[in-house]
């Protein structure tokens, strides 16, 4: 599953937890890792530290970085060269899953989650409120709250990317 985690949300956490439950090893590819922008106001490592925050004590994944080329073949050309073969790919973003149905089995992620784990929050959602001083804690694990205020995460987005997340209005991402 590639996604950009930033930050890792509740419905992150649900899906991480089905994917190393249901599988032997899963390839958790953090996206736009080359990127820090409105979009994605958490580096690469940051972004796997908040994974590995909600995955603690598994042994049965491994994390790498895919960076965001601006182009869909090119991208997705690489994307088969570094993972190889899989099982299936895990994508909810329809772009991606265009690109790779030829390559893998496409599996979206709530299939994976019960319907009773399955919660209605994006990246986009947390970011904004974020951005605007906002409770933001509840969308996210606990402990990746922690974290990110720990850090002053929280507060470097607000200052670096405040002002750009809010006026861009509402989205899904």
């Amino acid at each position: 599953m590639i996604a950009r985690w930033k930050p890792v949300h509740l419905g992150h956490a649900a899906v991480l937890e089905a994917l190393v439950a249901s599988a032997d090893h899963v390839v958790i590819g953090i996206g736009s890792s080359n990127r820090y922008d409105a979009a994605n106001p958490f580096t690469a490592v940051e972004s796997a530290d908040m994974i590995r925050i909600v995955l603690p004590g598994s042994d049965r994944y491994e994390i790498v970085d895919i960076p965001d080329l601006g182009h869909g073949p090119r991208w997705r050309a690489m994307v088969v060269e570094m993972l190889g073969p899989l099982d299936a790919f895990v994508t909810a973003n329809g772009y991606v899953r265009d690109l790779l149905a030829a390559d893998y089995r496409i599996v979206h992620p709530a299939s994976l989650v019960p319907p009773d784990r399955r919660v209605a929050v994006n990246g986009t959602m947390v970011r904004r409120r974020m951005a605007a001083a906002e409770n933001w804690q509840t969308l996210v694990p606990a402990a990746v709250a922690e974290y990110i205020m720990s850090r002053s995460l929280d507060e470097r987005l607000r200052r670096e990317f405040g002002r750009d997340i809010v006026e861009a209005g509402p989205e899904s991402s």
